[in-house]
């Protein structure tokens, strides 16, 4: 026999678990306001609320056959770990790589991405970023349409899978952080509104009414996403969790849920012995996101630096549509800021928002609290043709990029194939088994894209299973040219970053950039970095850029490079880490 228990508050007379076919009664709790509880055999189960239809578990720890069916419960001490030594490691000083795991092989599973772990050791990375794992309807997707956030997709694995892939990372000294999406769930298979008041109109976000964590009922709310992020770090020994879009995450309570979520992921690092982070993606440009709980904060342990992100790219590429704007007026202006103050909008007026934006960055001295990046899944996946940087960028070009994020203060992050400049997109695909739904993606995909110039017939059909071809790497491309040169690069740049901790170094109050702003043909940037330079020519033509004192060796160089005094001469798209003469 087994105890199964609900919340569901939403019940007014019955609730019953029905386990292979036969229905079995449920009691009230009366010491657990909302809570259901009985035994029954174990099996397959749904939970039935007054004589309504089957309902998957909220907190089913696994949908064997897709969100709408039943669930089924997993042994989590059943599994065996072979990387028991391990005891994991902390964000500062790491390279983290993100992936998906559908696309990140043609098999698109878990034990397909592990068979691509020695590459990742060999590239010299850290940690694992998998993008979210929950199930969602169909074979293919994102994975930010996910529900039953206890669960993993099968198609992937399912628990097991996943399972074998932490284990195959820490058996390899790699980490490995999932993303969580907490601020919504998708559209199709989400029962949670039949059980109780998960939502609320008293907030709304881009996805309709938001998560119901602060008006009646939201203790049970908050408790079941916590208890679901405590989850993945305990049954699966995850070493992080990247929490998407918490500005999202409406809060008008005295303690935000981020507050309350990292302090109870702080006591579970010290019952588990291991240290556990979280990371949020957010678009406040706020340091309450990071700092202490104890001084006010939410005492996440990094976030995401989209401000780094659209200075490099303006750089770059010269684009200015969109939010891009704010940035590409000046943009080595703007890479200058973000890398000596963290954030560029710190109260500046963003003519893209409309208002001013953010706050100062504190303390300067912990850059690594905030993640910098050349590409992210959002960075190439939102454009209309999921055209990755490598598509209109030069080998080059893509090399001056890597030196910037890998030498930066910041934690850098990849996206998976950017270490050989992959060809292949990576766009937006779905794979919605309801019609309505998967049309209503197709021609919202569609019209979005308009207002900027596209055709319907140019925007990639998000249902066509070629899209989701196209976006899987190709494996072949690391072992030929152009690419194993990039890949060199990359592999360059990370051992430089562990062997040379100046390069590594968070404290952005010692970080010194000097600049030419691009201009038709011309523009370069160099980057003090204790005693070492990351000097970078984007100009057309040869450049001679400053050192400011005396060249003694070139560290490493992509391109045309020669020392002349205290300076360094550089052919077009060409960079080089310079060791040289300073006072600190």
């Amino acid at each position: 026999m087994a105890v199964y228990e609900v919340w569901a508050p939403a019940a007014a007379d019955r609730v019953t678990v029905e386990v292979d076919g036969f229905e079995h009664e449920l009691a009230r709790c009366p010491d657990r306001e909302g809570w259901w509880s009985g035994e029954a055999p174990e099996g397959d189960y749904a939970f039935r609320l007054d004589g309504g239809p089957p309902l998957p578990d909220p907190r089913s720890p696994r949908q064997p056959h897709g969100p709408d069916g039943p669930s089924r419960a997993v042994d989590h001490a059943a599994h065996r770990w072979t990387a028991t030594g391990r005891h994991g490691r902390t964000l500062p000083g790491a390279v983290v790589y993100e992936l998906h795991v559908g696309t990140f092989t043609a098999r698109g599973t878990f034990d397909a991405a592990a068979e691509h772990l020695d590459h990742l050791v060999e590239l010299g990375v850290d940690f694992v970023e998998l993008m979210p794992v929950c199930p969602f309807p169909g074979k293919h997707g994102w994975g930010y349409d996910g529900v039953s956030l206890w669960a993993v997709h099968e198609p992937y694995g399912g628990p097991a899978g996943l399972k074998r892939f932490v284990d195959a990372a820490h058996g390899r000294g790699l980490g490995v952080i999932l993303d969580v999406v907490h601020n919504h769930l998708g559209p199709s298979g989400n029962y949670l509104p039949a059980f109780g008041p998960y939502f609320t109109d008293r907030h709304h976000t881009p996805w309709g009414a938001a998560v119901n964590l602060d008006a009646p009922g939201s203790d049970e709310v908050r408790a079941y996403l916590i208890g679901s992020a405590l989850a993945w770090l305990r049954d699966y020994r995850l070493d992080g969790l990247r929490l998407d879009a918490v500005h999202a995450l409406a809060d008008d309570r005295a303690v935000h849920f981020l507050e309350e979520l990292s302090g109870e992921v702080e006591k579970l690092a010290v019952t588990t012995n291991r240290p556990l982070f979280l990371i949020a993606e957010s678009d406040l440009n706020t340091p309450r996101t990071t700092a202490p709980r104890e001084a006010g904060g939410q005492g996440l342990t990094a976030q995401w630096s989209d401000d780094f992100h659209h200075a490099l790219h303006c750089a770059l590429t010269g684009e200015s549509q969109g939010y891009y704007g704010d940035f590409a007026r000046a943009p080595l202006a703007a890479l200058a800021k973000t890398l000596r103050h963290g954030y560029f909008h710190d109260g500046t007026w963003s003519g893209f928002r409309g208002r001013s934006h953010g706050r100062p960055f504190t303390p300067l001295g912990e850059g690594h609290r905030l993640l910098g990046y050349l590409q992210t899944h959002d960075q190439i996946g939102n454009r209309a043709l999921g055209d990755r940087v490598s598509t209109t960028l030069g080998t080059g070009r893509l090399a001056c990029g890597a030196a910037l994020v890998l030498t930066s203060p910041f934690t850098p992050m990849l996206f998976m194939g950017e270490e050989w400049g992959a060809a292949t997109p990576w766009q937006y695909f779905t794979d919605h088994t309801d019609p309505g739904l998967a049309e209503a993606v197709r021609q919202g995909r569609r019209r979005e894209f308009a207002e900027h110039g596209w055709t319907a017939e140019a925007v990639p059909d998000p249902q066509e299973p070629a899209t989701l071809l196209r976006s899987v790497l190709d494996w072949t491309e690391p072992h030929r040219a152009p690419h194993t040169e990039l890949l060199d690069w990359y592999r360059t740049l990370i051992r430089l970053r562990r062997e040379r901790p100046e390069l590594a170094d968070p404290d952005l109050g010692a970080v010194r950039v000097s600049f030419s702003e691009i201009g038709p043909g011309v523009g370069w940037v160099v980057v003090h970095r204790g005693p070492y330079r990351v000097a970078v020519n984007l100009g057309a033509g040869k450049a001679a850029l400053p050192l400011g004192g005396a060249g003694r060796e070139v560290v490493a160089a992509f391109g045309t490079c020669e020392l002349a005094g205290s300076a360094v001469r550089l052919g077009a798209d060409a960079v080089a880490i310079v060791l040289a003469d300073y006072q600190r």
